[in-house]
């Protein structure tokens, strides 16, 4: 034996111990929100992928439109569910975080730019890398300019 005293259930401080973490205690209606949005927002991304088709080595214009489209509903829809009205609290995890979160395809984004570079099409690697970012930026800045303008609402 150590001599070593048996636990109390207190640290050394005499505070007893945090109990632990649930993160996603309660969350279930949240959850189902986010699956199901998000199968509607990668089915989306889907077709419109079928329909776009792009060659090896030719600018992804499926990808490029579905991520700055995404991003400008991303923005209307942060204006119109925080600013505008009062939005039911699941409304955000299914539209945004759901179904734009499925819709638009950043990892899609990064395995296109890869092979474009892999392929020696460095010219339409870097348009194709830095349009992206700056189209999806500015179209949920207009998004979000557009909504507050639409519905006279401003910050």
């Amino acid at each position: 034996m150590s001599g070593a005293l048996p636990p109390t259930g207190e640290d050394d401080v005499g505070v007893p111990p945090t109990p632990p973490m649930r993160p996603l205690a309660g969350q279930g209606p949240a959850f189902a929100a986010v699956a199901v949005g998000g199968v509607l927002g990668a089915l989306a991304r889907w077709g419109a992928e079928v329909a776009v088709p792009h060659a090896p080595g030719t600018f992804p214009l499926a990808t490029f439109l579905v991520n700055v489209l995404g991003c400008l509903l991303i923005g209307a829809l942060l204006v119109t569910i925080t600013e505008v009205r009062q939005a039911h609290p699941l409304v955000r995890p299914f539209l945004i975080t759901g179904v734009l979160g499925g819709f638009t395809t950043f990892s899609t984004y990064a395995v296109d730019a890869q092979e474009l570079l892999q392929g020696g099409h460095l010219a339409t690697a870097g348009v194709y890398l830095v349009g992206t970012l700056v189209a999806a930026l500015a179209a949920t800045w207009l998004g979000i300019r557009l909504t507050r303008a639409a519905t006279g609402v401003g910050r």
